[in-house]
């Protein structure tokens, strides 16, 4: 069996990492602190069981997260940012200034026809990803 290449490219690695329209979006709702995937699929408006599932497997097989099982009756199941994970929080930051300051017009057509691989919203409701959900969203950076 032949190893896989490691990307050379810091960016070719965390495209590697991050792959697909929900992954960076996961890491965000789990900026926030450990979570159960129920409350991640609520979050996320949009995603599906089965790839919210796969997302995570890979982000644990990768490194960025941990997965705790509690016994108990019914399981809990957390999942929660590694260091490694948790080193995205200035990357996602950056990625939610840039896009704060996009035109509007520079994304209307991107939206429209994006909008169902992203999630879609209603006409009238307001995106959860919006500026004032922002505050919820992405919290900032935990003292210790």
């Amino acid at each position: 069996m032949e190893k896989k290449k490691t990307p050379c490219c810091g960016v070719a690695r965390f495209l590697t990492l991050l792959d697909g329209p929900w992954a960076t979006l996961i890491v965000r709702e789990l900026l926030n602190g450990p979570q159960r995937f129920t409350q991640l699929k609520e979050a996320l408006p949009g995603i599906s069981a089965h790839t919210l599932t796969h997302r995570l497997k890979g982000f644990e097989r990768h490194g960025l997260v941990s997965r705790t099982a509690y016994a108990e009756t019914p399981p809990r199941v957390v999942y929660a940012l590694t260091p490694l994970g948790e080193g995205l929080r200035d990357v996602l930051e950056a990625m939610r200034k840039w896009g704060d300051a996009v035109p509007d017009a520079a994304t209307s057509d991107a939206v429209d026809t994006d909008a169902e691989e992203a999630g879609e919203f209603p006409e009238g409701s307001e995106c959860p990803f919006s500026k004032s959900a922002r505050a919820s969203s992405m919290p900032k950076r935990r003292t210790r």
